[in-house]
């Protein structure tokens, strides 16, 4: 379930990040060669970036695409690096990950009752939206790492 989850959002980011390519040529060619802007398209551009990034986090974990210092983790034996899987996923994407989700719902709650819009003349407005993705994103987030955790905990068993 989990990995239908994290295609599903990467399939969508996948094609957000294609309409943000479009949306960004199209502002670009509209401004310089008919000197027409438009501050809610480049708003738009702005939300689908945060798309792109906030539901790519599970996405990278899945396939070992994040951060890491591999000049060590790559010296490692598979044992050491299981184990550093476990100790990383239950003391930093778990936390980090329980602390944003409790945030963020604060902020998606707020944004909503405020009924937030851009402040910008011509922006975009519910902004909750937008806002939505951060807890969304580190829900998903959450439910990758406890799939790695498990894969790590059966890796780490086994040697």
């Amino acid at each position: 379930m989990i990995e239908n989850i994290v295609k599903s959002t990467s399939y969508v980011t996948a094609l957000v990040l294609v309409l943000l390519v479009v949306l960004i040529l199209f502002d670009a060619l509209s401004r310089y060669l008919f000197s027409m802007g438009s501050t809610s398209l480049q708003e738009l551009e702005w939300h689908f970036f945060d798309v792109v990034i906030l539901l790519s986090i599970a996405y990278t974990l899945k396939y070992n695409a994040h951060v890491r210092v591999d000049i060590f983790y790559a010296k490692f034996s598979p044992k050491l690096q299981a184990i550093i899987n476990i100790l990383t996923t239950l003391f930093f994407i778990f936390p980090l990950s329980f602390l944003i989700i409790y945030v963020g719902v604060g902020f998606v709650e707020m944004s909503f009752v405020q009924n937030e819009a851009s402040s910008d003349p011509g922006g975009l407005s519910n902004r909750w939206i937008v806002k939505s993705l951060m807890p969304l994103s580190f829900i998903i987030l959450l439910l990758q790492s406890l799939e790695e955790l498990i894969n790590s905990y059966k890796e780490w068993k086994v040697l």
